[in-house]
């Protein structure tokens, strides 16, 4: 059997896997209806309550979830790629942090002046991530190049700074008003409407798409710039295109459900032991494990404490952290 043939096989497996949690996040809830009872809504049957419930809030909460991991995913996979560092995160490197910044500001000027929206927030979120990747390449610039330890360091620092100034406006407002906005921070997993499901699921897929197109450019990135200035890669360009467009998918993500974190650092660790380095395999594998590990999680988090809920990110932070301390101390006895 070739590569190329295992490799489809296993991409048909993982996706196998991401709908069958898929299907098995849909069957958890209050309303007491299934696994049985939403295969039969999903295939026309049941009652018209059973099926309302399956498409007005199971399936809604359940895509949301899987487009938030997969561009989680791809995004760690791609700035583990270009920073050349295992420990690289859109948690880690403060783009998650400086969207929810985003988000958090624009609710507080909406209860200072009125001019909040129900479009406010996501927009503040996307300038919020662009603007601390801008802050963040501004600042690890040296000798006209982008230096990727510092890159990394710089954006351990802003996601603490993000993590401050969300509490100063957290801490300075209304606790009535900012307790839903509490919930939005610690990535709370919510039905939402098929607008925004298209929405997020459309920047998903074009930025995805994007990172997809520079598979290859990714394979020479990770071997290092001076290698891949040799081969005919225009570093800089390619660094500042692909890291665009994994904030912005990342954007895109934590602009409806909050930080959720290590999702991007541990999916793309688990697919490359399976997939290996190449992108072209890594970047869909990512993608598809990334959905099916926050289905999971997400059903987790509703039947771990039934019939009151976690937030998912307790559940990813669970498993996240303990596996950056492990890569942590096995890059350190390597060096």
């Amino acid at each position: 059997m070739s590569g190329r043939t295992r490799g489809i096989l296993g991409l048909a497996a993982v996706a196998a896997i991401a709908a069958a949690a898929l299907v098995v996040a849909m069957s958890v809830g209050p309303s007491g209806l299934g696994l049985r009872g939403v295969l039969d809504a999903l295939l026309g049957g049941g009652d018209a309550s059973s099926r309302a419930i399956v498409f007005s809030f199971r399936l809604t909460r359940a895509l949301l979830a899987a487009c938030v991991g997969a561009a989680l995913a791809c995004a760690g996979a791609s700035y583990q790629a270009v920073l050349r560092n295992p420990l690289a995160d859109p948690f880690i490197l403060g783009v998650s942090g400086g969207a929810a910044l985003g988000a958090v500001a624009a609710q507080a000027l909406a209860g200072a002046s009125g001019l909040g929206s129900s479009i406010a927030t996501p927009v503040a979120a996307f300038a919020g991530a662009v603007a601390t990747l801008v802050l963040l390449f501004g600042l690890s610039r040296a000798r006209g190049r982008t230096e990727t330890t510092t890159l990394l360091l710089i954006g351990v620092v802003l996601n603490a700074f993000d993590s401050a100034l969300i509490q100063f406006f957290v801490f300075r407002g209304d606790p009535a008003r900012f307790q839903s906005l509490l919930s939005y921070l610690m990535g709370a997993m919510t039905s939402q409407s098929w607008t925004t499901v298209g929405i997020v699921a459309a920047l998903t897929a074009i930025g995805s798409g994007a990172l997809y197109s520079r598979a290859h450019v990714l394979n020479l990135l990770s071997l290092g710039d001076d290698e891949a200035g040799q081969l005919g890669v225009p570093v800089e360009r390619a660094t500042w295109t692909i890291v665009i467009a994994a904030s912005l998918i990342t954007a895109a993500a934590v602009a409806f459900t909050g930080i959720v974190g290590f999702v991007g650092l541990i999916v793309p660790h688990a697919m490359r032991a399976i997939f290996g380095p190449d992108h072209r395999l890594l970047l869909p594998a990512s993608a598809l494990g990334g959905a099916a590990t926050l289905l999971a999680a997400d059903a987790a988090a509703r039947t771990l404490i039934a019939p009151a809920e976690l937030p998912v990110s307790v559940i990813t932070a669970l498993i996240g952290g303990p596996f950056f301390l492990t890569i942590l101390m096995k890059r350190g006895k390597t060096a």
